[in-house]
């Protein structure tokens, strides 16, 4: 929900006027700054432009003193030096001590630091204010084992520069080597003896160190940009920045890798485009800080509600990684080119310059080797996606706003009527009394209990928002309480900080104080919000957080928090902080369930909390294109489990676009439809037919294939790969497929969805990476051969393939809600590979509660196996009491049909398989498709009477 004036709502004109004041559909771009307009961005980059035009005279002021160089428990350190010819510091050398850690996970850490702000005191340093550099966005980002790997190989030094070149061997079987040299300074990363990640590659290493602003800034050298060095005006809005300039910066280059991915939040190409001119590439970095970008534009480097500085490199043969862990606005700069542009057959390398306004430099390298190594060595850091409830993956609707408990249920009662399940129904601040959460308009829903109550007859979800925003009114006793106990973030004068938001005049909860995080869960109590009811989700949105009078549509940069750290340093970890907050107060509510959340900003480690959207989009088709580069971006970023706004938030689509965006939305990891106040009504049955059945059809598709889903989360929950998958990550050889980001693979199951993104389209290219048998998955026509194939894709029909060589399990009976499937048989859908084995895995657990961390869950190989041709289920876990408790819980869980896509029926002996489960056999009859030309035979084994959690095989 954007900073889009709502009805009824009282703010201030000026408000009002900065709301309404342009077009619809349009990103107000004049409220958000380019890098010109950012000091630090604009300095740096001049830094780097000088070093360019200086080429191989480039001489860097910054050094490692090889002096103070020291190697122990893993732990290589010492001191970065500049010769510091700028008058503003005062000084003649400025020394940033740094740490190179290698870590038992397998990555690298590199850490500098400002020797003279660890010092203390720094005379005249203002009150109020921590002195050091912000030092902590690790400290949320990053969960795992920091611990250094006290086994990592010696240093040695290179024998004919001496001291001047360091080398270190790290890793498993100390395939990993980091080469450090002194001078220029420049760390290179080494997998098997072949470059991979440079550090410093093009000396364009930057801190700037700490200096009083001078009492007459003109006297200074024209050369030297100081303009808003100590303060700035943005906006009309001011910025006193009484701590100085603090900037970082670092190039780092991926030799022979021409593309890279991540850094989301950006509505743009998967592929990250250059961004210093060229042909279809962005004259603006890519730019990193959370904001309310309402009607945010596509194809663009723009920032928008979150932050992820995760950057995955990749060529055939190999995959890294590097997280650039910094909570502060950052920019990143993009370039590609060849060492020597005349040669052929030499690729591209990419060479990145990333700029944050403050903080310590903390930089974490991966080097894989491969895709899931990449994943799982980032996951290792800063946490897997959370395994959601089952119902999480259902369909949710929502709109702004369902206006009283009438609406709630007649709204679910016609799903009923219209045989489409759901999950979910949510709830947009409207339900509030004058926006003050924690409250309800009882005028509206006068009994929300007896709601939620009517809802969870049907195992039925309300999701209600609840904002970081606290309306500031006497009476209030959530802001009285948070006043009080002086728990909001403050005025730079120590003031609390009051803004405008959906409320009016707001004061915003501070949630990095651990106290804060207290009151929040006070908040959520059984009894005191919502009853005892057991129903209840809730959403986070403008946690950015958004000030609809602040710069940038967000809170001042000098404002203060918890530890007297300025909002600069902490801004882009801010909304992670909020969702942290809101999920202990889920968990204190109800223990023993999986709680979720859903948020609109995040960082690095937001995956830990629960789900995201891409925010505020509209009903274009340039915005249905659009959601698979971003959820591919956010994807291998670590946040899986990440949706869009079915239909567009903005305005009404059409017929056929709200069709093709169901189809689409049906293979979003996270499934919502979401509506503006303004727009019309557009629930699954209102466009009328055919539209209706096509939309129902996707939707209970979505629900068929939860099984496969929810097995996709779980493996995503311990290895970190996504739900939503590139090309590479199933054909990681074939580079030609690197630039492609309409299309993308399926969780477990190896289908491959494009979905349909232009207006009147009847059908479709699909590229198939690899040189395995495709088979269409709703009519068996087999594709064969890397390259794009023709697919017809009438209105009624998703183009899907399935690859050849997976297995994965459906519940092919529709139920009202997920929560009600839980004990339906289940279909295993086998589509043999070209070699005619297939193999896949399935995940079950209660869906709900945590008994799965206690091991009551129940986890299944299948195997067939053209040899014998034999189907095989076999466990992959550890017996114990908590799993056979379980699996008793489910001993009525069947399989009731399996089909095999692919089987040669001339193979068969007869019309029957004979099955073995607990020292039993016996004999089920099968049935065979007739084979069309151009289509795989289909062999369906109805009813074979094994059970799901036993070991079983199927002689075919």
């Amino acid at each position: 929900m954007a900073a889009f004036a709502r009805k009824g709502t009282i703010l201030t004109a000026l408000v009002f006027v900065f709301l309404m004041a342009a077009p619809a559909l349009s990103a107000k771009k004049y409220l958000f700054k380019t890098c010109e307009q950012a000091p630090f961005c604009r300095r740096n980059r001049a830094y780097a432009d000088l070093a360019e035009s200086k080429s191989a005279a480039w001489d860097p002021p910054y050094a490692i003193d090889p002096s103070t160089v020291s190697f122990d428990g893993g732990v290589f350190q010492g001191s970065i030096v500049k010769t510091d010819t700028d008058p503003t510091s005062g000084q003649s050398t400025v020394e940033f001590p740094f740490q190179l850690a290698f870590l038992e996970s397998g990555s690298a850490r590199f850490v500098v630091d400002e020797k003279q702000r660890v010092q203390s005191p720094i005379p005249g340093f203002p009150e109020g204010l921590t002195q050091r550099r912000y030092n902590e966005a690790s400290k949320w980002a990053v969960t795992g084992d920091l611990t250094p790997d006290i086994g990592a190989a010696d240093v040695t030094t290179d024998d004919e520069r001496k001291n001047d070149i360091f080398h270190v061997r790290y890793g498993r079987d100390r395939h990993f080597e980091a080469i450090v040299q002194s001078k220029p300074l420049q760390i290179a990363f080494y997998r098997d003896g072949e470059t991979h990640v440079i550090l410093n590659d093009r000396g364009l290493f930057n801190m700037d160190g700490y200096r009083p602003k001078p009492t007459d800034p003109t006297s200074l050298s024209d050369t030297l940009d100081v303009k808003d060095m100590w303060e700035e005006n943005f906006g009309g809005k001011e910025d006193k920045k009484p701590k100085g300039p603090e900037s970082i910066a670092l190039d780092v280059t991926f030799p022979g890798y021409e593309h890279v991915f991540g850094i989301p939040e950006h509505a743009d190409r998967f592929s990250l485009r250059e961004t210093r001119g060229g042909d279809g590439n962005h004259d603006e970095p890519y730019r990193l800080f959370n904001v309310d970008i309402f009607e945010y534009e596509v194809n663009s480097p723009m920032a928008m509600y979150g932050a992820i500085p995760f950057m995955q490199a990749h060529k055939k043969g190999s995959s890294v990684a590097i997280f650039w862990a910094n909570a502060a606005e950052t920019w990143i700069d993009i370039t590609k080119n060849k060492p020597n542009p005349e040669a052929l057959g030499v690729r591209k390398s990419t060479q990145t310059h990333w700029i944050s306004e403050s903080g310590v430099m903390d930089l974490y390298v991966m080097l894989g080797p491969d895709p899931s190594s990449v994943y799982q060595q980032y996951g290792l850091l800063t946490g897997f996606t959370t395994l959601p409830p089952i119902y999480a993956l259902g369909y949710h609707q929502c709109r702004w706003n369902y206006n009283s408990e009438e609406d709630v249920l007649e709204v679910d009662a016609n799903f009923d009527l219209y045989d489409i399940p759901y999950d979910a129904i949510w709830l947009d601040i409207e339900y509030t009394d004058g926006k003050k959460y924690f409250t309800w308009l009882k005028s509206m829903f006068p009994t929300p209990e007896k709601m939620m109550q009517a809802l969870d007859k049907r195992k039925r979800k309300l999701v209600t928002i609840i904002d970081p925003h606290i309306k500031k009114e006497a009476g209030y006793k959530v802001y009285e309480s948070l006043s009080k106990n002086e728990l909001a973030v403050k005025t730079d004068s120590g003031e609390e900080f009051n803004g405008w938001c959906w409320p009016g005049e707001s004061a915003w909860i501070d949630t990095l104080n651990p106290k804060a995080v207290e009151y929040w869960k006070d908040q959520f109590k059984i009894g005191k919000f919502c009853g005892h009811e057991s129903n209840l989700l809730i959403w986070n949105d403008m946690n950015e957080p958004s000030v609809f009078n602040g710069p940038e549509v967000s809170a001042p940069r000098d404002t203060v928090h918890y530890g007297n750290w300025e909002h600069r340093d902490v801004h882009n970890v801010y909304g992670l902080t909020f969702v942290n907050a809101t999920v202990q107060a889920l968990q204190a509510r109800h223990p023993r369930h999986r709680p979720f959340v859903l948020t609109r900003s995040f960082f690095a480690g937001s995956q830990r909390f629960g789900a995201v959207w891409t925010g505020d989009n509209a009903a274009t088709w340039d915005y249905l294109k659009i959601v698979t580069p971003m959820l591919l971006s956010h994807s291998v970023a670590g946040f899986s489990f990440v949706g869009a706004d079915v239909g567009g938030f903005f305005g009404n689509p059409t017929s056929e676009l709200l069709t093709r965006w169901y189809q689409a939305g049906a293979f979003y990891p996270f499934f919502r439809g979401h509506a503006h106040i303004e727009s019309k009504r557009r629930e699954p049955w209102l466009p009328g037919e055919p539209y209706t059945s096509l939309i129902r059809t996707a939707i209970k598709m979505r629900y068929q294939l939860l099984p496969s889903v929810y097995t996709a989360f779980h493996r995503a929950s311990f290895d970190g790969v996504p739900i939503v998958r590139p090309m590479f990550l199933l054909a990681p050889d074939n580079e030609d497929a690197l630039g492609i980001d309409d299309q993308f693979f399926f969780g477990e199951t190896g289908l491959l969805v494009k979905p349909i993104v232009e207006e009147g389209a009847t059908s479709t290219e699909i590229y198939l990476p690899d040189e395995e048998i495709y088979y269409d998955y709703l009519d068996q026509t087999i594709y064969k051969g890397i390259g794009y194939k023709h697919i017809d894709a009438p209105l009624e029909k998703i183009p899907i393939l399935a690859r050849g060589g997976h297995i994965f399990v459906r519940r092919d009976r529709y139920r009202r809600s997920a929560t009600l499937m839980s004990h339906d048989p289940l279909t295993l859908v086998v589509h043999l590979d070209k070699n005619g084995d297939a193999a896949g895995v399935l995940y079950l657990d209660d869906g709900e509660t945590t008994a799965h961390s206690r091991g009551a869950y129940l986890h299944r190989f299948f195997m067939f196996n053209a040899q014998d041709n034999i189907l095989r289920s076999r466990s992959m876990q550890a017996s114990s009491a908590a799993s056979k408790s379980f699996e008793k819980s489910i001993d009525d869980v069947r399989i009731e049909k399996i089909v095999v896509v692919g089987l040669d029926p001339g193979k068969l002996k007869n019309h029957a398989v004979e099955a073995f489960q607990d020292r039993k056999s016996w004999s089920t009859d099968i049935h065979i498709t007739e084979v069309a030309a151009g289509k795989a035979s289909v062999v369906t084994v109805r009813d074979p009477k094994v059970l799901v959690t036993g070991d079983w095989s199927i002689q075919f």
